[in-house]
């Protein structure tokens, strides 16, 4: 059965669908040794190159899917190079052979927190698709507290300059004095879009941190800077979130179980506060 050249691509980790299209229109793609066009199908047996790489077709089925969660430390940016030579958060994950890891959503410079990554470009862009309307929770701190009206403004939905903003829920979670922990969650990935939302009611997000998108929790134990593998169960109800199928080569070469977290080859510069105080070094209460 034929399937989309942009989708075999995607889903072969090579990159999203959406740059896969760009590339077919670049001319960077052939099918059989013929320039390919945006509309193109391919099947078993046809010979796929991108930049004269070959690329396999696989059977969607028959491709493995592998997931990765990353705690993101705040300075790390989420491009693969960055001209200013600042830290990018793909020196730090496990090396891939004949394939790429593939972010979904991103988080700026300045946020920290669970970073998703994927082989499955199919899987990454229907996760970061609006029309998943997959959620997206984080933990804010801000300078001042949030009063009912003001709640209800942003549950109801505020205007940015890109269109109508909302949260599904806003709950105060501890603080003392002038600095307040919120978690909040909505359905979007826009652009810093956590910050405009409180910044459009006159309030300023000091810290956040992504604690979950979709059924993936960040956990206590994973520490910035570490990644863990997702097992065969947590990438398939993933993946059921979205409508895809279970594959059967799902996880690190479909193994059932977690891989054991990587430690940061460089640790960290040690930092006074986080989320929780880096929930009290990883276990306590919120930091003020």
């Amino acid at each position: 059965m034929s399937e989309k050249l942009q989708k075999v691509l995607a889903r072969a980790g090579v990159g999203s669908r959406r740059h896969m299209e760009q590339a077919i229109l670049e001319g960077r793609v052939s099918v059989n040794g013929a320039l390919a066009t945006l509309g193109d199908r391919v099947e078993m047996g046809d010979q796929v190159r991108i930049d004269g790489r070959l690329v396999p077709v696989v059977a969607e089925e028959e491709m493995r899917r592998r997931v990765i969660m990353y705690y993101k430390p705040e300075g790390e940016i989420c491009t693969r190079s960055d001209p200013e030579g600042r830290p990018t958060v793909f020196e730090r994950l496990p090396p891939l052979q004949n394939e790429r890891w593939i972010l979904v959503g991103r988080l700026d410079v300045s946020s920290s927190g669970l970073l998703l990554l994927t082989t499955d470009g199919e899987l990454a862009n229907r996760l970061m698709h609006p029309s998943s309307g997959i959620q997206r929770e984080y933990a804010v701190r801000i300078l001042g507290e949030v009063a009912d009206p003001v709640k209800d403004q942003l549950m109801e939905g505020i205007m940015l300059e890109d269109g109508v903003a909302k949260f599904d829920a806003l709950t105060l979670v501890g603080g003392e004095g002038a600095n307040k922990w919120y978690q909040v969650t909505l359905r979007e990935g826009r652009n810093r879009e956590v910050r405009r939302m409180f910044e459009a009611v006159g309030l300023v997000v000091s810290r956040l941190i992504r604690i979950r998108y979709g059924s993936i929790q960040l956990p206590k134990h994973l520490r910035t800077g570490r990644w863990l593998e997702l097992d065969k169960e947590e990438i398939d109800t993933l993946a059921a979130e979205v409508e895809l199928k279970p594959r059967r080569g799902t996880g690190l070469y479909g193994l059932q179980k977690r891989r054991t977290e990587k430690m940061r080859e460089n640790p960290l510069p040690p930092r006074r506060g986080g989320f929780l105080r880096q929930q009290r070094r990883d276990n306590d209460t919120f930091d003020n």
